[in-house]
Formats: C-alpha cells, sequence, structure tokens
C-alpha cells in the first residue's frame, strides 16, 4: 500500500535535517579547537650541572696474605676461627709431625758429642805441647793434634748447624699471624694431612685497615673523563678528582671518603675496560674483602642538557619525551639519561641537542602529531633546585 507524504511535511522534514547536520558540523568544529590545548614548554639551553657517576665496584683489602704450611703433618689444633680479627704474631695453627721433635732431639745428642770430642783434642793438643816443647816428641805429632782439634770444632760447628736446622723445622709447626688482619674461610680441620706443597692455602689473612673499591671505565667512558678533566697526565686528572663515596650493599652511603688511583695503565683487550681503585679508610673493619659496593664520582658538568624527570616517561626499558616542531606539533623521541644527585632531574646524554623545546608536563594525553599551544616555562623557575 503506497502512502502519500504532503509536501510541507517533506520540506519540514528537509529543513529539520539540514539544521541537525549543520549542529553536528558546528559541534565538530568546536570539538576540534578544544583539544588543542595549553602545555608548559622549556627550550633546551647548556647549562653547568652536578652529577654522580656510579660504577660498580669489588672490595678488597689493603694486603691479602695466603697462610701455607712450610713443613708437611697433620694439623693438630686451629686456635682461630673464621673472620675472626688477629693481631701480628698471634698463634693461628699447629702442625704436628714427631720427626722434627726427633731431629731435635738428635742434633742435641750429636752437639754433646762433638762437644766432648772438641774436649778430647784441645786436651791431646796441651799434652803434645811440652814434649814437643822438651824435644821428646817431634812437631807433627803436635800438627798432627792441632789438625783433629781443627776437625772435631768443625764437626761441633756442623752439629750446631744441624740443630738449628732441626728447630727451625720444629718451629715451622707452629704459625703465627705475620700482620694484624681478619682471616679468612679455612677449609681443611684438625687431623688434616698437610703438606708444602698443598694447592689450597690453610687461609687467607687482609689486612683492611683500608679497603680498595676496584672498578671499571670502559674506552667511551675514559675518554669523556680524559676530555672533560683539566691535566696533562692521568695522575694530575685524577687529582682534580673530589672523594669518591662509597655505597655498601645494603645502599647506605659508607661514612669515610675516598682517593681514587689508577690500578691499570692500559685498557684491557678482553673487557675493553682500564680499571681503577678507590682507597677508604677502615678502621673499624665495618668492610671485608670480597664485598661489593658501589663507588660514586661527583663531577660538574659545564655545558650539560637538563630536564626535569617529570617531562620524560619510560616505555619497553627507554625513556622518551616529547619535543614540538616549529608548528607547535609534538613527537616522541628516544633519549639516554643520568640521573642527578637529588634525584629531580636528567642529564642528557644522548637524544636532545640545544634549542629543542620539550613539553615539560601532562604528557598522558599526548601522542605524536598532537598540536598543542606552547606556553614558555622560566628557566630559572624549573631549575631551582639544582
Amino acid at each position: 500500500m503506497n502512502i502519500r507524504i504532503p509536501a510541507h511535511v517533506l520540506i519540514t522534514l528537509g529543513y529539520g535535517m539540514l539544521f541537525s547536520c549543520s549542529d553536528n558540523n558546528a559541534e565538530q568544529s568546536t570539538n576540534s579547537v578544544q583539544k588543542v590545548q595549553d602545555y608548559p614548554v622549556l627550550t633546551l639551553l647548556p647549562r653547568r650541572a652536578k652529577v654522580s657517576l656510579d660504577f660498580p665496584a669489588t672490595i678488597q683489602g689493603q694486603q691479602i696474605i695466603e697462610i701455607r704450611p712450610k713443613i708437611d703433618g697433620f694439623l693438630d689444633a686451629i686456635y682461630v676461627k673464621e673472620g675472626a680479627t688477629v693481631r701480628k704474631g698471634q698463634l693461628l695453627f699447629r702442625i704436628r709431625n714427631p720427626q722434627y721433635e726427633q731431629d731435635v732431639l738428635t742434633a742435641k745428642a750429636s752437639i754433646k758429642s762433638a762437644e766432648a770430642n772438641v774436649s778430647s783434642a784441645k786436651m791431646e793438643v796441651e799434652k803434645v805441647k811440652p814434649l814437643v816443647e822438651k824435644e821428646i816428641v817431634s812437631k807433627y805429632e803436635l800438627e798432627t793434634a792441632q789438625y783433629t782439634l781443627q776437625a772435631r770444632e768443625a764437626a761441633f760447628a756442623q752439629a750446631q748447624a744441624t740443630l738449628a736446622n732441626a728447630e727451625t723445622n720444629l718451629a715451622y709447626t707452629l704459625l703465627h699471624s705475620p700482620q694484624d688482619g681478619v682471616i679468612g674461610s679455612i677449609p681443611y680441620k684438625v687431623g688434616a694431612l698437610i703438606t708444602n706443597t698443598t694447592t689450597e692455602a690453610l687461609t687467607t689473612l687482609s689486612n683492611i685497615g683500608n679497603v680498595y673499591a676496584y672498578y671499571s671505565m670502559n674506552e667511551k667512558q675514559l675518554l669523556a673523563f680524559s676530555a672533560s678533566t683539566p691535566g696533562a697526565s692521568m695522575q694530575e686528572k685524577l687529582s682534580h678528582l673530589p672523594p669518591a663515596t662509597l655505597l655498601l650493599a645494603d645502599g647506605n652511603e659508607y661514612s669515610e671518603k675516598g682517593k681514587i688511583e689508577t690500578a691499570s695503565g692500559m685498557i684491557t683487550t678482553e673487557t675493553g675496560t682500564a680499571l681503577f681503585k678507590a682507597i677508604y679508610a677502615n678502621p673499624l673493619g665495618i668492610i671485608r674483602s670480597g664485598a661489593s659496593a658501589t663507588v660514586r664520582i661527583p663531577t660538574t658538568m659545564d655545558n650539560a642538557l637538563v630536564i626535569p624527570q617529570s617531562s620524560t616517561y619510560e616505555l619497553q626499558d627507554k625513556r622518551f619525551v616529547y619535543i614540538m616542531d616549529k608548528n607547535n606539533k609534538v613527537s616522541s623521541t628516544a633519549i639516554t639519561v643520568t640521573a642527578s644527585d637529588n634525584g629531580q632531574y636528567f642529564i642528557v646524554n644522548s637524544g636532545l641537542k640545544p634549542g629543542d623545546i620539550v613539553v615539560l608536563e601532562g604528557l598522558i594525553g599526548l601522542k605524536d602529531g598532537t598540536q598543542i599551544i606552547p606556553k614558555q616555562a622560566i628557566a630559572d623557575s624549573v631549575y631551582n633546585k639544582i
């Protein structure tokens, strides 16, 4: 069935649709205008900044000595515990070998015998002398007696040397600490067979009055350090460095400050790094050999690009910022950074250059190509915490 719609109704509907489309277009146009929002931006210029460089480090004592036996025998006694602090001359171990005790007894007996022989030879010389003077016996008899005395005296001296050697070997059965320090692990137990060719030492003794924190710089870091630090030689450059901070394994700062020195004058081909060490006083023995730590070196950069951390975002382990072009449109850019000491700013290592304009806040709603109305921020107010 056909339905006829009056002409005046069609005209009314047409005007209604026309006005409706006009309203929709106007609303879309209004929304487009509303999407262009104000954002604070900052033009990057080089400035002076302080930053700390962190290097993973391994701690070693000022001196590490392996305690090894000089003789063979059985470990008879252990007088110290692992990790104990000992003094120079303190008794550490006793090794038992009856052979050395017997050697001393034998040598002492030999000395008594040799001493008696010397006395007998002297008496023979004294007896022959007057007989020669009275020409009762020939001089040959006296010379023979004197030669016998010399031989007996030599035998006596040899017996004394044998005793000294036996006593020295017996003294080696007692091992004393050669210096103040801290005892390391003790791999042997009482009763273990010990020889002077044993691969593993009885223990190690570390002097931790001062400790060395060893860390490495790669070739790029080394070149950057050389270029930014005054001095004609590496030693002069290191002398210009401020005292280094040591971060312990729990993240706390060690109370003493350290001095940086070179540990290796060349770059290791296997790792491509140069070795350095920081020396720290350790009067209380808090830091032990073998510990892990971080060496933090404060440095000043004269021409650094600095941005607030709030102006960046992280995505898939990479850090980004939004920069604005000449048409006020933004695009995301990947950067590499180093955190400032106060945790409020980043020092830009790569990805930005002087003159770039970065968006400071409101990054969540931004996308590449978004047009913004820039509101230039005052640099002094942005960097008031540096």
